[in-house]
């Protein structure tokens, strides 16, 4: 299966000169992205907490890390259902689902800031692609099952929740390609 561009911004011609030309943090004050997606699991017309809605989270979040606002969107519907209020079972927080030392790591003061969060969540997966040298599917089992899981298997860790993470994100990110 190819995946698109996971970098929309200007031309290029591999995932891998799509990082190295992607672009950093957006300059103060620059207006978000107006073309985010939304989905049917989230009301776009919904405050998300005090940092916007969800588009505009999805629409921070690829504007700061140039990655396609299809994937964040898929991750975040992964990861929380589009819930910035959301905390799992083992304490990681808001849209993104951060662990708490992450989104510190991260610069994220305020993990359920639908903002803070989405542009957090959007940096870590833009470092795990960096990482597993823009392998789609192993940067997303990283960001589930943490990089040492990845490099320990030397590919997708063997774990159902992980293997179905990955399936899932994947066949949302192509379904919102497809329906473009």
């Amino acid at each position: 299966m190819s995946y698109p561009s996971l970098f929309p911004v200007g031309p290029t011609s591999t995932l891998a000169q799509g990082l190295a030309d992607s672009p950093g943090p957006a300059p103060a004050g620059a207006a978000p992205q107006a073309d985010a997606p939304t989905t049917d699991a989230t009301d776009p017309a919904a405050p998300a907490a005090s940092g916007g809605t969800f588009a505009q989270a999805i629409a921070a979040a690829s504007q700061a890390t140039g990655l396609d606002p299809r994937l964040i969107a898929a991750v975040a519907q992964a990861e929380s259902g589009g819930d910035p209020t959301a905390v799992s079972s083992v304490g990681a927080e808001g849209l993104m689902q951060l662990m708490p030392g992450t989104a510190q790591a991260l610069g994220v003061q305020n993990a359920f800031d639908p903002v803070q969060n989405a542009v957090g969540g959007a940096t870590y997966l833009k470092e795990m692609l960096q990482e597993f040298n823009g392998s789609l599917p192993l940067a997303l089992a990283a960001y589930n099952a943490g990089p040492g899981a990845v490099q320990e298997y030397d590919g997708i860790p063997p774990y159902p929740e992980t293997e179905a993470y990955v399936r899932g994100v994947l066949q949302s990110y192509q379904t919102a390609v497809d329906g473009q």
